[in-house]
């Protein structure tokens, strides 16, 4: 039989001694590493262009500004926000390609023949 000292010992190097992680989850958090930037830079590019768009879009109306000069800088500062916005759909898609496909809707109304 150990002594306490031993067990309280044993119990305090089990806490520090290096664990042992299965290459799954080792190789799930390097993937988590490698994707997070990608997707920070994605977000952050598709709130500014969507925000530069909609300043465009609140000048171009006169929502903002009004007279001829701010109708023509929402349209110049609009067109720079369009490619921003439509051009973030293809590296950050809506749904995962991880993800399953989506279901059938439910329908009430059906016939059989």
């Amino acid at each position: 039989m150990k002594s306490t000292d031993a067990v309280y010992a044993e119990k305090i190097a089990e806490q520090y001694a290096k664990k042992s992680t299965p290459k799954v989850v080792a190789l799930k958090k390097l993937d988590r590493k490698a994707r997070k930037p990608a997707e920070l830079f994605a977000y952050t590019f598709g709130i500014v262009g969507a925000l530069v768009l909609g300043v465009g879009m609140c000048l171009a109306m006169g929502v903002i500004g009004s007279g001829s000069a701010a109708f023509a800088g929402g349209i110049v500062i609009g067109v720079f926000g369009i490619p921003k916005t439509v051009g973030e759909y293809p590296p950050h898609p809506l749904r995962s390609r991880d993800a399953p496909p989506p279901q059938p809707r439910a329908t009430f109304c059906t016939r059989k023949k």
